[in-house]
């Protein structure tokens, strides 16, 4: 049985609030609470090991706990772009660098073992593992590329969600226009989503007076997650109706 959600319209908006969230939420325990770097990384990244054994072992798909891993991959990946960034000084361009390169190592390994990388195959415990390293990677690069964007880039945060919504908006009309591969398309939009969701965290949170709306990582943190459960809970209600109907 495939654990994984749907590629719906809910599925990418999700997506976004959850990777958004990640990015304030991370910032909240690194920076806000004054956590730092690494020592919110392993906090994080034990959360999500504990979330995604639960994920491994249930026998069928649940909504609540599918996004509760999207969100521990992209808060984990949050502060571990930042302490690879940051802390070790490797610097946006060069970790975002590293990051693609594992990701698309994992993807190739990933394709090599399953034959393929479609999300709508995953009905083993090792291509959803593929999966989920494939996620983890894909999100701690999306925190490195908006911040390059946002930052060493010189487009600001404003300039560097507008930037990746364009992309974003290219790869859609790309899907449904052409024939290009839907499974390329789809990482390549998953990947993308990640980045937006950095920027746009940051444009949430950052003070006025350093080109963002004020919110606060606590402030945008709550926004979000109240967000993300409104649509969780009717994804929910949903899955419900569909297996009641089955």
């Amino acid at each position: 049985m495939n654990k994984v959600a749907q590629v719906t319209i809910y599925f990418w908006i999700m997506k976004i609030c959850a990777t958004t969230l990640g990015e304030t939420a991370g910032d909240l325990l690194s920076m806000t609470m004054n956590v730092g770097y690494a020592i919110s990384s392993i906090i994080l990244l034990s959360l999500f090991v504990v979330t995604l054994t639960i994920q491994l072992v249930s026998s069928k798909f649940h909504p609540v706990l599918y996004w509760l891993v999207i969100l521990t991959t992209s808060t984990a990946g949050t502060t571990m772009s930042d302490y690879m960034d940051r802390t070790l000084g490797l610097g946006y361009a060069n970790g975002s660098l590293i990051l693609v390169t594992g990701l698309l190592i994992v993807l190739a390994i990933w394709h090599i073992s399953e034959k393929t990388i479609s999300v709508s195959t995953i009905q083993t415990v090792k291509a959803e593992l593929f999966y989920w390293t494939a996620i983890l990677f894909s999100n701690t690069l999306g925190t490195a590329l908006g911040d390059f964007l946002a930052d060493d880039s010189g487009l600001g945060f404003l300039g560097g969600a507008a930037l990746i919504a364009a992309l974003i908006a290219v790869v859609t009309l790309l899907y449904y226009t052409t024939r290009l591969n839907r499974v390329a398309l789809f990482w390549l939009a998953f990947v993308l989503t990640r980045p937006f969701g950095a920027t746009f965290g940051d444009l949430l949170t950052k003070p006025l007076e350093n080109g963002g709306l004020g919110f606060g990582t606590i402030g945008s943190s709550i926004i979000l997650a109240v967000l993300l459960a409104g649509f969780v809970v009717y994804a929910s209600i949903q899955e419900r109706r569909t297996s009641v109907n089955a």
